[in-house]
């Protein structure tokens, strides 16, 4: 799983276990998972490439490094990828934010696409696509294929909690997109969801039902 990365970080396996926890209010849970989401951006962006700028202290002129290169976008699935997305964009205010909306039919758990939108020329930006959980797969896959037939060229996907099964379908349906992990889990039960997980993360984040 050469493009799979599970972060071991003690900051993110420890805000996790709250995360995970039942009694963990929605309150707590909206912050911990935008918390998350701003350390595994954190670890995600190491590779971003560096220029050398001038600049003048007030001491003397020397020579700094800035953030070159593609502009980064965050795309949230909705509903839950949004719980993620302050955590981002306090680690990266400069960051556009796309949109791509999708629901799971609760009988096939196929993804059916309602509402896309993407900055303009985005082949010359890497994208972000954020979700909270990535269990079959689906909603990843189906993301992913929206912003391609857009003209996106350079996508990572960053995730709480992946099953193998998602891992692996995402895997084979886009082998050029890296997958960022805090945590892998065992298996899917039989009705779709993550185990052990951490339950519905749109409504844990929104506190609906």
């Amino acid at each position: 799983m050469s493009n799979v990365h599970v972060f071991d970080h003690p900051l993110i396996q420890h805000k996790l276990s709250f995360i995970r926890d039942v009694n963990t209010s929605s309150k707590d849970f909206r912050q911990l998972t935008n918390e998350v989401g701003m350390l595994m951006g954190y670890e995600l962006t190491r590779d971003l490439p560096l220029e050398d700028v001038e600049v003048v202290t007030p001491v003397e002129k020397t020579t700094c490094k800035r953030l070159s290169g593609k502009k980064i976008v965050f795309v949230p699935i909705l509903r839950a990828g949004l719980g993620m997305v302050d955590g981002l964009m306090a680690l990266l205010p400069a960051a556009r934010v796309g949109h791509v909306g999708l629901y799971r039919d609760p009988e096939t758990l196929q993804p059916h696409e309602y509402f896309v939108k993407i900055p303009n020329e985005p082949e010359k930006r890497q994208f972000i696509v954020v979700d909270p959980m990535l269990a079959t797969g689906g909603s990843a896959i189906a993301a992913i294929d929206s912003l391609k037939q857009r003209g996106v060229t350079d996508i990572k996907f960053m995730c709480l909690i992946a099953a193998p099964e998602g891992v692996e379908a995402l895997q084979n349906a886009h082998p050029d997109v890296d997958i960022f992990i805090a945590g892998f889990d065992s298996h899917l039960n039989d009705h779709g969801y993550i185990v052990p997980g951490l339950g519905d993360a749109g409504d844990r984040i929104f506190g609906t039902k």
